[in-house]
């Protein structure tokens, strides 16, 4: 996990961010444990209760679970819930390149273009 303390966004969104990732794309599945709270913050050279804020975040989004005196786990994610959570997240990114394609004068059909070129690309 890479924490950038010169960001502008807060060490435990990065925590959170990057759990998130991990919980979503199945790289920590369902039952999986997360690092303890302890060992994380001192890993990551941050305070305990930055850790436990990032925790208290993911449990609150329903992504793990506390387990009293063992830590926090992960739970079994909805596949419907998963999927809607990644179309927010490509319709945000989606949106960013609009913006982005307006300012630089690039029309609908070299988005599409380009889109379709990448979209190649990547198989």
């Amino acid at each position: 996990m890479k924490i950038y303390h010169n960001s502008n966004e807060p060490i435990y969104k990065q925590i959170t961010v990057q759990l998130r990732e991990k919980i979503n794309t199945g790289k920590l599945k369902a039952g999986d444990p997360l690092p303890s709270i302890r060992v994380l913050a001192q890993d990551l050279k941050i305070s305990v209760i930055t850790t436990m804020k990032a925790y208290e975040e993911l449990s609150s989004e329903g992504l793990v679970t506390a387990s009293k005196g063992k830590g926090y786990y992960v739970n079994a994610q909805d596949e419907h819930m998963l999927k809607e959570q990644h179309m927010r997240q490509l319709e945000k990114n989606l949106t960013d390149a609009i913006h982005s394609a307006r300012i630089a004068g690039v029309g609908l059909d070299e988005i599409t273009q380009t889109l379709e070129m990448l979209w190649d690309i990547d198989e």
